[in-house]
């Protein structure tokens, strides 16, 4: 099992739209998530003042990075997300530190 993270930022005044969007997040980006190949075990989100942290435990981070990249799922929620999230190149955090 891997673990990988991503962080995101809201755009000032948005984090009240941000929350609202993900009380009911469409079946059809969830199916693309956990229908793909990427074995996820855990999804969860997290935010605090406008700074927002995913964090994934799967099998295959590449395959749920082409899900983030490619499905028309995603791209239809990030047209939901746009004006919500400033926009971001590298979301994808490093692990610098796991207790055993």
């Amino acid at each position: 099992m891997e673990r990988i993270a991503f962080h995101l930022e809201i755009e000032d005044g948005q984090r009240e739209a941000y929350r609202t969007e993900h009380e009911d997040v469409p079946d059809a980006l969830k199916e693309a998530y956990l229908e793909s190949d990427a074995g996820i075990e855990t999804y969860s989100v997290f935010e605090k003042d406008g700074h927002v942290f995913g964090y994934l435990e799967l099998e295959n981070p590449e395959v749920i990075r082409e899900v983030m990249d490619e499905s028309e799922a995603q791209a239809d929620w990030n047209e939901v997300m746009d004006g919500i999230l400033e926009e971001s190149d590298d979301q994808w955090m490093d692990e610098v530190y796991r207790m055993r």
